[in-house]
């Protein structure tokens, strides 16, 4: 959605700098992973099912590196709720 608003190029800059890098890799290796389940894959819905939760998080982590204190106060909250 954000290649809509700022462009391909400008885009693929912000998802490979370092501090979304990690995000990055995990989301599009999850991908994959989920389209390998659901294609290639017999009876594994379950293994399915996991890889788009992680899609979910890893995404939720990308999302979180444009907003300033937000994964510093994500973090901070599921360590004292730990």
């Amino acid at each position: 959605s954000t290649c809509f608003l700022v462009g391909p190029v400008k885009q693929l800059k912000s998802m490979f700098d370092p501090k979304r890098l990690i995000a990055t890799v995990v989301m599009l290796l999850c991908l994959i992973l989920t389209l390998c389940s659901v294609f290639w894959w017999d009876k594994k819905r379950f293994a399915a099912v996991l890889f788009c939760i992680l899609q979910f998080l890893a995404m939720t982590w990308y999302s979180l590196s444009y907003i300033p204190f937000a994964r510093d106060a994500v973090t901070k909250c599921f360590t004292s709720c730990l």
